[in-house]
């Protein structure tokens, strides 16, 4: 036997240096989904907690492959498969007919229903039947609020965030709040002023979602879907998180003896109900400030080096318009209007998901850098525009009568002087473009805002993390603009 095992570990060595590293499998999901999807433990906030983690976890294993996550928002997963920065999407994405002709799906992991929650004291809807002519809030673009559309004529509310919902209908701001079963179990179940209504309406599936580039990938996942089933883990998943409802034994044919274990849900709710004093609440404040500073760091990053693309490109696009020929000025002027008269926001998503289907495809980094640099680079242009044209016509004679080029007379006359009127609007559109790098989170960008949301959604507190991480937003800034006063006032002095 010894003998038969020398001779066969060099081959199984040989064996394992051919089969290489493990394959990955990339797995797209929004972190601030909240419990029980996706969320940031509690206890370490550079670890991750969620039943659709360990359910990909355990299908990657099957598959064997090894799952690497990748944050995106919830609206660009889809996207984000077409453009190949993924393999898989799972979030909650509920299976229809309108998806189905985007991309491919696995067969289900998980099934559910809709549950209507309303305020405790009140004793007037029962149903989704009695929601005519009251405020229902949802989740926009979700199979509530189709439910919500079609078969009631309730006076829809769309929210971005379920807590926020929930809360309302607490303040009696909202009539009733309308959304996935596992969503209420958690956000509303443990709230005393909260209750359900109603039988479960609707029936959805949630499967994983896949490009449909490639479709071999689907047939693996099916594989590891079928075993997780037959072989218990998935019941045993669900019930961890207190997920095994009725509705989801018989939809997914699941034939178990797991029972609901209460504890990840517990745990939840005591964090939700704990009422912390001053001190409590600032150690917890002081221990989530490496992930900010460290989110911080990126947004200043982004916005730096995002400022002097704005400065260089606004610079071309002002020389072009005060200086160029006929038809470069008016190509100057136009990308000035185009840039400054479309959203942000939609220039990054042409950037980011529009230029691969014209065979350029930037990494979500420079997609961020390019379209903050170039929507900001418009408004630069016009900082310049309106500095050059404040110098008085008598320096550029006597600049002229000097003999000196028109290089010359830009380098040495006109730019010195426009510099001390474009300063102060530069600063601002500076102090904006920090704010608004918050919106890079779209293109899968993790930066200040989208850490700050995640924590919020983990640890019931917007106000007090909001705070925070406004504060730091104004210590960003903060320097810069005391920078740009101190240059106003070397300038000023120089010209005094």
């Amino acid at each position: 036997m010894t003998t038969l095992l020398r001779v066969l570990s060099p081959l199984v060595l040989i064996a394992t240096a051919q089969a290489g590293p493990t394959k990955e499998l990339r797995w797209a999901a929004d972190a601030k989904s909240g419990v029980p999807y996706m969320f940031i433990d509690p206890n370490d906030p550079t670890k991750k907690l969620g039943f659709e983690l360990d359910i990909m976890t355990a299908i990657a294993t099957r598959m064997g492959r090894k799952l690497v996550f990748v944050q995106n928002e919830w609206e660009s997963l889809v996207p984000g498969l077409e453009r190949g920065d993924y393999d898989v999407a799972a979030n909650g994405i509920e299976i229809t007919p309108e998806r189905q002709e985007q991309v491919l799906f696995s067969n289900p992991y998980y099934s559910t229903f809709e549950q209507l929650i309303v305020n405790a004291d009140n004793a007037h809807i029962k149903s989704i039947e009695d929601l005519k002519g009251k405020k229902a809030g949802t989740l926009k673009a979700s199979l509530a609020h189709y439910i919500l559309e079609k078969q009631t004529k309730a006076k829809i509310v769309f929210y971005e965030e379920e807590d926020q919902g929930y809360t309302d209908v607490q303040n009696k701001r909202i009539d009733a709040f309308f959304i996935d079963y596992p969503i209420a179990l958690y956000y509303a179940y443990p709230n005393p002023k909260l209750k359900a209504v109603g039988d479960p309406v609707g029936k959805m599936f949630y499967g994983v979602a896949v490009s449909k580039k490639h479709p071999e990938i689907v047939p693996e996942l099916n594989t590891a879907i079928k075993t997780l089933i037959e072989s218990g883990e998935l019941a045993k998943i669900l019930a961890k998180w207190n997920l095994l409802h009725p509705f989801t034994v018989r939809e997914l044919n699941l034939k178990t003896e797991s029972v609901n274990d209460t504890s990840e849900f517990q745990k939840v709710a005591d964090l939700k109900s704990k009422t912390m004093t001053f001190k409590e609440r600032m150690d917890r404040y002081a221990s989530l400030m490496p992930i900010l500073l460290k989110g911080a760091a990126t947004s200043i990053e982004i916005s730096v080096i995002s400022m002097f693309v704005a400065i260089a490109f606004g610079l071309m696009l002002a020389l072009m318009r005060l200086y160029g020929t006929g038809p470069v000025a008016m190509i100057g002027q136009t990308i000035v209007e185009l840039l400054r008269g479309t959203p942000l926001l939609i220039q990054l998503y042409l950037i980011f998901f529009g230029l691969p289907y014209l065979g350029v495809s930037l990494t979500p980094f420079w997609a961020a850098i390019m379209g903050l640099g170039f929507n900001y680079g418009a408004y630069e242009a016009e900082n310049y525009r309106a500095g050059i044209e404040a110098i008085p016509r008598s320096q550029l004679e006597a600049a002229q009568a000097l003999a000196l080029s028109p290089i010359q007379r830009f380098i040495h006359v006109i730019f010195p002087q426009a510099y001390r009127i474009i300063l102060p609007p530069m600063t601002n559109d500076f102090i904006s473009l920090i704010k608004d790098s918050s919106l890079v989170s779209v293109i899968t960008m993790v930066e200040l805002t989208t850490i700050y949301s995640q924590l919020a959604s983990t640890y019931f507190d917007h106000l007090g993390l909001g705070i925070l991480v406004a504060l730091i937003y104004f210590a960003i800034g903060y320097p810069f603009v005391r920078l740009a006063r101190r240059l106003e006032y070397n300038l000023k002095k120089k010209t005094g």
